[in-house]
């Protein structure tokens, strides 16, 4: 009989600088536990505030097993529930999007208010206690605009910390005041670690992203200085030249640049302003704006991209025309959601001050390339002859990062139970 390891016994022998073992990124257990451990404990981004622009408007939100109800006030703040009438558990709000006075539950009329509470149950009878019947709360904190989720009891205490870090960076963006121009849900065939490790590294861009790599500079995301001939040194040499200037510039104007990185936190994170190439604008195939009207009270649009990646499943890129956000939420073990919005400027107007397609079409090409290469690791680290594989440490650093991030907190959970278990119960799936 094959004895499979546990999945404590993965995460304590996993080696360093290398790829994990096949079965954290294949077996169904680990992916029970990932949803559990990883989504249901941390802050995940979830969306944006212009998803709400208006009271009223709400968008809902699955997270594995969990459906989540996101809800604009009449007092303009955004409130976050599960999307469960508290009466027998239907399902609340059914759409992804959509605009609603009180939440209604269509099957018995439970009626709840922007804050969760029940305002009316018919024929309960005068003992029954409204009170104690509100919707579920959830966990929610916004980010200069972005949204962010945590569905465990007692979410982690950092938040704050990344907020505090990184609100600076992104706030001149003035993501609350923009739109969503375009939204698109994109299912990688592979599990959701190789697509948050494949976006952590640029490795792979020069012979897979022709469109990317036009606005984006390989440079930017490490190269090893000793395989370099005459040309591409000098090459290296002038983005280095060029980022050192533009962050001068940027800094001046109230834009910080420098890297900012706190990857192995609960609440991970990191951001950095990089220069552009060509007119350095924006992530467009002439490298010029895909929109006119620039975002919040831009004068320039020569303002590179400020990339911003979350712990466990985000990453961003912010442009003083548009913004893209990414978000990504496990589906199976072997399948994958990445849904990507592009933001203008509120007032904006398609076919006036943008061109759709030539707004998105980077990144939907981009994607693409990432959801066929996810597809091509998956089937490979299913293979028997599949074993892991070392990392450069010019350009898979952050790979290994949020490598080192999931063992951590992984292991860090089951040590935890171990320690509430009575001795002799088992602590991980085998």
């Amino acid at each position: 009989m094959t004895v499979h390891p546990t999945v404590e016994e993965l995460l304590q022998r996993r080696e360093q600088g290398h790829s994990l073992e096949a079965p954290l990124y294949t077996r169904a257990d680990v992916f029970d536990l990932d949803m559990d451990v990883i989504f249901r404990r941390h802050w995940i981004f979830v969306g944006v505030e212009p998803d709400v622009p208006e009271p009223g408007d709400c968008m809902t939100v699955e997270v594995g097993a969990s459906s989540v109800l996101i809800l604009r006030g009449e007092d303009m703040q955004i409130h976050a529930f599960h999307n469960v009438c508290r009466h027998r558990g239907a399902r609340l709000v059914t759409a992804e999007k959509a605009t609603i006075g009180n939440i209604v539950c269509r099957y018995h009329g439970w009626t709840y208010g922007e804050t969760g509470a029940l305002l009316f149950a018919e024929h309960m009878g005068p003992e029954f206690d409204t009170s104690c019947h509100g919707l579920k709360p959830v966990h929610l904190r916004t980010l200069a605009g972005l949204i962010f989720i945590c569905l465990a009891a007692e979410a982690p205490d950092d938040f704050d910390r990344m907020a505090e870090t990184i609100a600076p960076y992104i706030g001149p963006h003035d993501i609350a005041n923009s739109k969503v121009a375009y939204s698109y849900d994109l299912i990688e065939e592979g599990n959701w670690k190789l697509t948050m490790e494949n976006n952590r590294e640029c490795y792979h861009c020069a012979g897979n992203h022709p469109e990317l790599t036009i606005p984006l500079q390989a440079y930017g995301f490490g190269f090893a200085p000793d395989e370099l001939d005459a040309f591409h040194r000098a090459d290296a040499a002038s983005y280095e030249g060029a980022q050192a200037s533009a962050s001068a510039r940027w800094t001046e104007m109230g834009l910080p640049s420098a890297e900012r990185e706190e990857l192995l936190n609960a609440t991970g994170f990191r951001a950095e302003r990089l220069v552009l190439s060509g007119a350095g604008e924006s992530h467009t195939l002439d490298t010029r704006r895909a929109c006119g009207k620039l975002m919040a009270d831009f004068t320039q649009a020569d303002l590179g991209a400020l990339s911003f990646w979350t712990q466990p499943n985000s990453w961003h890129h912010f442009m003083a025309d548009h913004a893209v956000t990414f978000m990504v939420m496990p589906l199976a073990p072997n399948r994958t959601l990445v849904r990507t919005k592009w933001l203008v400027h509120k007032d904006a107007a398609e076919g006036r001050d943008y061109d759709l397609e030539n707004l998105i079409r980077v990144w939907t090409a981009t994607n693409q390339q990432d959801a066929d290469l996810v597809a091509l690791t998956h089937g490979g680290v299913s293979e028997p002859a599949y074993e892991p594989g070392p990392y450069s440490r010019f350009t898979e650093g952050l790979v290994e990062k949020f490598c080192q991030w999931y063992v951590a907190r992984m292991s860090r959970h089951l040590l935890d139970a171990a320690l509430r278990m009575p001795a002799g119960a088992p602590v991980a799936a085998e």
